[in-house]
């Protein structure tokens, strides 16, 4: 069978310390979201998740789209941006104006809305998102469409984040260097929420670990909107350079060998395995590991001791994360990893053990045409710009021009909206 008429395309570029990647989405007619083609390749000019080189991540960028673009069999010319990096900080701001007890009407929440907009302090930095979560009916928090009902007070959540101008600018420029529009740039977290995350899990409480190459964001997600985020300059990268180090072997070799034979649980075979630290073919490229045997294999053991020493620094610092934001006692709840470290054997179960939480794999939702090589931890944000652009979000800096309240709001004055500060949620 053929693809259903397709309505609409979605590109998205995830730029990655580790990886680059694009992908092309279509809305069907019928309201499915199907994936049209994708492609990546090894990433460049970007450390940390920041670009470093402008002419390098430019060229990776295109090169990551024009692969896509050639298995889609279509091209694009804009797309939504993935951002890890660039300093990410998410705030709550909660906004409310009188009503007087009447029927809420149209023109009631876009002064609502815009009175959250103008309230909005980013404190020199700049704002990524700024969307409405969920709006209050005299305190009563869950309400998705207050239009038609009554109340005294309407108020609103909303969820704001903000980074760094520089980093997003230069993230911005090298995007349309490569002959591409910005639809908008949006922080990894929301998107990999948005794969990897059920309303469900939204609502109640969960807390998202995506571990990158070289950036693990820890963020935390309740009442239906991302609540607190924390970065952390530590990643799948990192532990491949420790495995590098301590063979004194190259990052290839060590990459190799961490995804092919390494673990985050150790078993009692583990001394037993002697592993070799090159594929075959490539026995004479690269040097041989520090304590290996005469075919250049090294213990499995001493691999795997080498991983878990790194990732026990990485679960102490996302532990710390956690606490920050409160997630602790009856307030913590299950924990959600992707990304591409969560793809090594047994993260789930290690980050269970040291989290003192369940822990499950986030993966992107299946979806037509999301082949088995993309249906990973890997490709949960890539998959997760295009759905979210998708879902058509709500930005209250769109709304309209400046509003001018009619005269019913004429006395109440700023003194009435209760700005309540933008603060973090725990």
């Amino acid at each position: 069978m053929g693809l259903p008429r397709i309505a609409k395309v979605f590109g998205a570029v995830n730029v990655g310390s580790f990886r680059i990647s694009a992908m092309i989405m279509g809305l069907s007619e019928t309201g499915e979201m199907i994936v049209l083609g994708s492609g990546n390749r090894q990433s460049q000019g970007v450390k940390r998740g920041y670009v470093t080189d402008m002419a390098a991540a430019t060229y990776a960028i295109r090169d990551a789209v024009e692969r896509a673009e050639k298995n889609a069999g279509t091209s694009i010319s804009s797309v939504w941006v993935g951002c890890s990096g660039a300093g990410l900080a998410s705030r709550v701001a909660k906004v409310e104006i009188d009503i007087g007890g009447r029927r809420i009407e149209e023109d009631d929440i876009e002064h609502l809305l815009v009175a959250a907009r103008d309230s909005i302090q980013p404190d020199g930095r700049m704002v990524l998102h700024a969307q409405p979560a969920h709006y209050t009916l005299d305190g009563a928090h869950g309400v998705a469409n207050p239009r038609g009902l009554h109340a005294e007070r309407l108020g609103v959540d909303v969820h704001v984040m903000l980074a760094d101008g520089a980093p997003i600018r230069n993230l911005i420029e090298a995007v349309r260097n490569a002959h591409l529009d910005v639809e908008a740039v949006v922080a990894a977290p929301i998107a990999a929420g948005h794969a990897c995350l059920s309303p469900e899990e939204r609502e109640l409480g969960t807390a998202l670990v995506e571990i990158g190459g070289e950036v693990t964001n820890v963020s935390l997600y309740a009442g239906g909107m991302l609540l607190g985020l924390t970065a952390i300059p530590f990643g799948s990268s990192d532990i491949t350079d420790a495995v590098a180090s301590a063979f004194g072997i190259r990052r290839f070799q060590a990459q190799r060998l961490k995804s092919r034979y390494g673990s985050a649980v150790a078993s009692p075979n583990d001394y037993r395995d002697m592993v070799p630290v090159n594929g075959p073919g490539d026995e004479t490229i690269g040097p041989a590991a520090r304590g290996a045997d005469d075919k250049n294999r090294v213990p499995r053991a001493e691999l795997i001791s080498v991983i878990t020493e790194q990732l026990s620094r990485l679960s102490d610092e996302i532990g710390r994360a956690l606490k920050g934001m409160g997630f602790t006692g009856a307030k913590g709840g299950q924990v959600v990893v992707t990304g591409g470290g969560a793809e090594l054997a047994g993260i789930a179960d290690y980050l269970q053990i040291a989290l003192g939480r369940p822990v499950r794999i986030g993966k992107p939702p299946a979806l037509r045409g999301l082949g088995e090589a993309n249906a990973t931890p890997s490709f949960a944000t890539l998959a997760g710009l295009c759905l979210y652009a998708a879902d058509d979000p709500v930005d209250i800096r769109a709304v309209g021009p400046r509003h001018q309240p009619t005269m019913r709001y004429s006395g109440l004055g700023v003194a009435n909206r209760v700005w309540r500060a933008m603060r973090e949620y725990f």
